[in-house]
C-alpha cells in the first residue's frame, strides 16, 4: 500500500505550533514509508479565510522545511517540471461536494431538514482502533440517542467541517489520518460519513496535545503557541523542527540533537507516545543554541546580519572579514540572535556609549591611572592578537600591584560599553589596534570630566 497523509488546515491569521507538529509528523511519515505528503487549505468559511492567513500557513510549513506532492501547480508548469504545487482549497471543490450530497441522499443515508442537508447517523456503537490510542468505543449518549443525526450542509447551501473532510480525504485516497486528539471525538462522525459512501475509513493516529509547562491546555494567546514568533525572533528552523519532532514522539533512546534526515528515518507512529506533551522553552533554546553553535560562519552571519538590522545596526562599510571575526566571538556565547543586538552593538558603532550607573563603579579616578598604562603598552605591541593582548593585560596587573580584573574591566567597559561580552582578549584583536587607542584614550577623557 501506497502511504498517502495529509495536513488540512484552517487559515484563521497564524500557525499554532500543534499544527505545526501535526503537519510536521505527517510530512515525516510520509517521508519515512516513501509515501504523498498532500497539503488541503479548509476555506469554505469566506468570513474568516484571508490571503494572508493562508500565506501564513504556506511560509510556516516552508520555513520548518516541509515541502508537498502534489496540487495545482503554480509558475513555470512547463514540461521541465518548474514550478511549485500549490495546496487543494476547498473552496475550488464545491462541486465534487455537491455531487457527493447527492449520492448520500441516493444511499438514503442523507435528507433535507428545514433548508439544511442531514447525515442519517448511525445507531450503533462505533468502533475503531487508533494507532496512537488504541481501541475507541464511541456510544450514543442519552441526548444522542433519540437524533444522532447531524448536519451536513447548512441552510446556507455550506458544507460543514466533517463532510468535505471526509470527501477529500475519499478522493485523495488518504491512507492515514494523523492529527491531534482534540479531532478524536470527531472520527465516529467520519468513520460513518465513509461507510455511508461504500468505503472503510483511513487508519488513524490521534497524537497527543501539547501543553504548556505547567499541564494546562496551549491555547492562542500563550507563550510559544504561535509558530510565527519563532520566525520572528530568528529562531533555527532546524531547531525548531527538532524541538517539535519531540514533542510526542520517542526516537527510542536518549538522542536529542537530531536532524530531520535522522528523524525521517527512525520516524514511525509507533513511537507516537500516548501522554500529551508539555510545552519546554527552556529545551527549544538549548535547542537553539546548539544549533547556532554548530552553523557555518556564513550562515550565522546569515542570521546575524538580519537581526542585527531589525535592531537598527547596520554592518554596511564593514569588511567581510572583519564581520566574520566580529561574529565569531560571539557563536558559542549567544543563546538566540535576539541576544546579539545588545551583545555585540559595539563592533559596529563609531563610538561606545557607558550605562552611568555602571561606569561610576568602574571608570573612576582610581582606574584612570590603570588606562593610562594599558594604553601605552598597547602602542608598544607589535603584533596586536589576542595572546600577545592578554600578555600585555597581565604584565600591566602585574607592574601596578592590582588583580587583573582591575585591568579588565575598565579595558572592557572603554572599549565595549558593557560588563560582560566576548572573550576580551579576542574582541580587542577583533576591534585592532586602533579602535582600541581611540576607545581608551575616550574612556580616559570620561573620567576627567
Amino acid at each position: 500500500m501506497s502511504i498517502r497523509v495529509r495536513f488540512a488546515p484552517s487559515p484563521t491569521g497564524f500557525l499554532h505550533i500543534g499544527g505545526a507538529r501535526t503537519a510536521l509528523f505527517n510530512w515525516l511519515y510520509a517521508r519515512h514509508t516513501g509515501g504523498r505528503f498532500i497539503l488541503r487549505i479548509e476555506d469554505t468559511d469566506a468570513a474568516r479565510n484571508t490571503v494572508e492567513a493562508i500565506r501564513v500557513i504556506l511560509d510556516g510549513l516552508k520555513w520548518l522545511g516541509m515541502d508537498w506532492d502534489e496540487g495545482p501547480v503554480t509558475g513555470d508548469a512547463s514540461e521541465q517540471g518548474k514550478g511549485e504545487y500549490g495546496p487543494y482549497y476547498q473552496s475550488q471543490r464545491m462541486d465534487i461536494y455537491r455531487r457527493r450530497v447527492e449520492e448520500l441522499k441516493a444511499r438514503g443515508y442523507a435528507y433535507d431538514s428545514d433548508g439544511a442537508v442531514k447525515f442519517k447517523m448511525t445507531r450503533e456503537p462505533v468502533v475503531f482502533d487508533d494507532i496512537v490510542v488504541g481501541r475507541v468505543r464511541r456510544e450514543l449518549t442519552d441526548r444522542e440517542a433519540a437524533s444522532p443525526d447531524f448536519v451536513i450542509v447548512r441552510s446556507d447551501g455550506m458544507p460543514v467541517f466533517h463532510l468535505v473532510n471526509v470527501i477529500d480525504d475519499l478522493e485523495m485516497g488518504i491512507t492515514h489520518v494523523i492529527r491531534g486528539e482534540d479531532h478524536l471525538s470527531n472520527t465516529s462522525k467520519h468513520i460513518a460519513l465513509f461507510r455511508a459512501f461504500g468505503v472503510e475509513p483511513p487508519e488513524y493516529a490521534h497524537i497527543p496535545l501539547i501543553l504548556n509547562s505547567n499541564g494546562s491546555k496551549m491555547s492562542k494567546r500563550d507563550e510559544g503557541a504561535s509558530l510565527g514568533t519563532y520566525m520572528r525572533e530568528n529562531y533555527v528552523p532546524e531547531a525548531v523542527a527538532n524541538f517539535l519532532c519531540l514533542l510526542g514522539w520517542s526516537p527510542k533512546d536518549d538522542s536529542q540533537l537530531l536532524t530531520i534526515d535522522e528523524v525521517v528515518e527512525r520516524f514511525d507512529l509507533a513511537q507516537i507516545l500516548r501522554h500529551n506533551a508539555r510545552f519546554d522553552m527552556k529545551k527549544l533554546d538549548w535547542l537553539n543554541w546548539e544549533y547556532m553553535r554548530r552553523m557555518s560562519m556564513e550562515r550565522f552571519t546569515e542570521f546575524a546580519q538580519r537581526e542585527l538590522e531589525e535592531a537598527g545596526i547596520s554592518l554596511a562599510g564593514y569588511p567581510e572579514e572583519y564581520i566574520h571575526e566580529a561574529l565569531k566571538t560571539c557563536q558559542e556565547k549567544i543563546k538566540t540572535f535576539s541576544d546579539l543586538p545588545e551583545f555585540a552593538d559595539f563592533y559596529f558603532k563609531d563610538r561606545v556609549e557607558y550605562d552611568s550607573e555602571t561606569a561610576s563603579k568602574v571608570l573612576t579616578t582610581e582606574s584612570r591611572p590603570i588606562l593610562e598604562r594599558v594604553s601605552e603598552v598597547f602602542s608598544g605591541l607589535g603584533a596586536f592578537d589576542s595572546e600577545a593582548i592578554q600578555g600585555a593585560i597581565k604584565a600591566t596587573a602585574k607592574e601596578l600591584g592590582v588583580k587583573t580584573g582591575a585591568v579588565v574591566h575598565p579595558v572592557r567597559l572603554a572599549c565595549t560599553g558593557k560588563k560582560v561580552g566576548p572573550s576580551l582578549y579576542h574582541l580587542l584583536e577583533v576591534l585592532g589596534k586602533t579602535r582600541v587607542a581611540e576607545r581608551i584614550k575616550a574612556a580616559i577623557e570620561y573620567i576627567g570630566n
